[in-house]
């Protein structure tokens, strides 16, 4: 019997039907093809940020940066922040697979066995797992890539430095692509949202770790953080391909939750 990473908001941030999701996806695609926006194909991706809420508010924004994916990518690495239960380190799912509307997704259960003996701050809780700023990225790899596998890493109280490390290792490999799950500030009015989002937007275009502790709130700053430091390690780039807020879908500009997406490449 499989062991199965159980899913905790399909149905809720996403539709559990394939047929249903894939209609959200060709919706943000027949958008993009409106206004003739396409990938330049002389980079090479490295990694991608992109939001974790509903489909229905950040799906556009992440569905941007999930069509530049590689297809020869052999192994995707999703790190995201711990919503639900806090923590010291962070968590490797050690399951088999990775259920999701278009079908299961088979967890790399050997490099999860090599992170997990390497770094001390790993460790696996099951409940931890049951996780949507992670969750919510599986439906897109498995609908942009083939063959894939995957890696779930889960992080509460972390050091952004330890987080580092393993994107570091990871990108060595050319088979390995990071995708980072953050969303950015939450339930500011629009104009403060976007005082505080665009400090977090101008920290990952300008590839500036200290400038997220300016004033940047996003909840998956530790990852973020994380990914730039490696960043300017490697002499990477960025690009920061879109930013909106919930009001966009909902025109409640009172409260309004934060979404950015953005590509790493050399």
């Amino acid at each position: 019997m499989k062991n199965e990473r159980k899913l905790a908001v399909s149905g809720q941030f996403y539709p559990d039907e394939a047929q249903e999701l894939e209609k959200y996806v060709q919706h943000f695609n027949s958008v993009l093809e409106q206004h003739d926006i396409t990938i330049d194909e002389d980079i090479q991706i490295k990694a991608i940020i992109v939001p974790h809420a509903g489909y229905i508010y950040s799906g556009f924004t992440a569905n941007l940066a999930y069509r530049y994916i590689p297809s020869d990518v052999k192994n995707i690495i999703v790190i995201g922040p711990s919503h639900k239960f806090a923590f010291e380190g962070a968590s490797v799912a050690m399951y088999d697979s990775y259920p999701t509307p278009f079908g299961d997704l088979e967890i790399n259960q050997e490099l999860n066995g090599e992170l997990f003996s390497k770094y001390d701050f790993l460790g696996f809780s099951d409940e931890v797992h049951c996780e949507h700023s992670t969750e919510t990225q599986f439906p897109f790899i498995k609908y942009y890539t083939e063959d894939t596998k995957v890696i779930e890493i889960v992080y509460s109280d972390c050091n952004f430095k330890d987080i580092a490390k393993i994107i570091y290792d990871l990108m060595q490999d050319k088979d390995n692509f990071i995708v980072i799950s953050t969303d950015l500030s939450h339930f500011y009015n629009i104009n403060e949202a976007n005082i505080k989002d665009n400090i977090c937007l101008n920290a990952i275009s300008n590839i500036d770790v200290e400038e997220l502790d300016s004033g940047c709130e996003a909840c998956g700053k530790v990852g973020v953080k994380a990914l730039l430091s490696v960043v300017n390690e490697l002499d990477l780039d960025t690009k920061v391909l879109d930013y909106r807020t919930s009001a966009d879908t909902s025109n409640d500009e009172n409260s309004v939750v934060g979404y950015v997406s953005a590509i790493v490449f050399r």
